[in-house]
């Protein structure tokens, strides 16, 4: 009985022990962990961040693609505003007319002494 007993003992004293050592090492290890945890949140973040730099961009994109629109609906209408026949039809009704005979060269006779 006696040797049953101290293997029981001698069993329950090793697993205590190994308790103990395993305790100290976690306990040891516990800047590691707080480092792995600080690199974790720090990766979350990342990917947190790169989502919204992508939507950020894509939204921007689609607002330059609408100002390229406007700027060649506008640069069209200038175009087609800035024609001779269709000056003449803006003009017409602040009663400008468009000359008939070419316009008068004035030259200087005196020279520059």
């Amino acid at each position: 009985m006696e040797e049953k007993e101290m293997k029981k003992s001698n069993k329950a004293g090793k697993s205590r022990k190994f308790r103990l050592k395993y305790h100290r090492w976690l306990v040891k290890n516990i800047p590691y962990y707080f480092f792995a945890a600080v690199l974790v949140t720090l990766y979350i973040a990342n990917g947190h961040y790169a989502d919204k730099m992508v939507r950020k961009i894509s939204t921007t994109e689609k607002q330059l693609k609408e100002m390229e629109y406007e700027f060649k609906i506008v640069k069209r209408e200038v175009i087609f505003r800035s024609k001779e026949s269709e000056l003449v039809k803006a003009v017409t009704p602040l009663g400008l007319q468009e000359l008939k005979t070419p316009p008068l060269v004035i030259r200087d006779t005196i020279k520059a002494r």
